[in-house]
């Protein structure tokens, strides 16, 4: 009888039956199943150890704590010298690290760098230097040879430095070249690009004047580029650095930031500002205080340590 009402396939009545069939027999098969699995009884274990966990870890630190108020400053966006301070300070007292940590500013731009007419990029000299020994490499022939050698560069060469990078040996930190030996160096640009390391004209890295651009480069000129996400990353210098030194960086760098605005970009050119040491905890910054077209560029809040 229950075949042959099955058999009706549009009746409302063996839908319901059809139903109350896959209802019992699931039942069934639960009623089957072991109650306590070997993955069962992990899960419960597990579970049972991370309740035990949750009531004996303290509470969070209340308002009034050390931990907690360090968190809170921050969260909260400070003037440039008292985020500069708060970096410096939490990278002293921070875990010793076996290396001069770098203090270095992110900046989020107003930009859409995926359109021609809204890429920034620029090089820019920072008065103090950035605390880093920068090996330079050249691409160059005849004369430019002993004159890039002569200004501190530590590789010089053409088809032969070309052979070593292929090679894989990329022991330099800026690559410049000659105009005449460009079409050499675009046999590694796949390997220089994402790297970083691609001479550009823009970038004041293909010139004639090898000399003046290996001494730039060793002298603590920085390059910086907007992301596709609009974001600048720069360092600035060491944490060992003097307040004031750093300070200076800043002012000059975010200068230059500012004198790279396209034409193309509209609205709020500068969007957001963070400050961090190379380990540390990033410091919101008021943008104001690090914009060269505002009243407040470079405030001082709080006297400087």
């Amino acid at each position: 009888m229950l075949a042959r009402v099955l058999h009706y396939e549009g009746s409302s009545l063996a839908t319901t039956v059809r139903g109350y069939v896959r209802h019992f027999t699931a039942e069934a098969a639960r009623k089957r199943r072991p109650t306590s699995t070997t993955v069962g009884k992990a899960v419960a274990a597990v579970t049972s150890a991370r309740a035990s966990n949750r009531s004996t870890v303290p509470s969070a630190a209340s308002p009034s704590s050390p931990s907690a108020s360090s968190a809170s400053r921050i969260t909260e966006a400070m003037p440039i010298r008292d985020a500069l301070t708060a970096v410096i300070q939490n990278a002293k007292e921070g875990k010793q690290r076996k290396f001069a940590e770098t203090v270095d500013l992110a900046i989020q731009l107003g930009v859409d760098p995926r359109k021609p007419n809204q890429s920034v990029r620029g090089v820019q000299i920072l008065p103090n230097g950035t605390g880093k020994a920068v090996r330079v490499a050249v691409f160059a022939r005849g004369d430019d040879v002993e004159a890039a050698k002569a200004a501190g560069a530590a590789i010089v060469g053409a088809e032969e430095l070309v052979k070593a990078i292929q090679d894989g040996d990329l022991a330099f930190d800026r690559c410049i070249a000659t105009p005449e030996v460009m079409p050499l160096v675009s046999r590694v640009a796949r390997m220089l690009g994402p790297r970083g390391l691609m001479p550009n004209p823009k970038m004041g890295t293909v010139t004639k004047d090898v000399a003046t651009a290996v001494k730039s480069a060793m002298a603590g000129q920085v390059q910086f580029k907007a992301d596709r996400f609009g974001m600048v990353h720069v360092g600035v210098g060491k944490v060992s650095f003097d307040t004031a030194a750093l300070l200076e960086n800043i002012r000059v760098l975010m200068v230059a930031l500012n004198n790279a605005k396209p034409e193309g970009a509209k609205g709020k050119y500068l969007k957001g500002v963070h400050l961090t040491s190379t380990m540390g905890k990033a410091v919101p910054v008021e943008v104001a205080t690090v914009d060269p077209r505002s009243s407040r560029f470079m405030f001082e809040a709080t006297p400087s340590i």
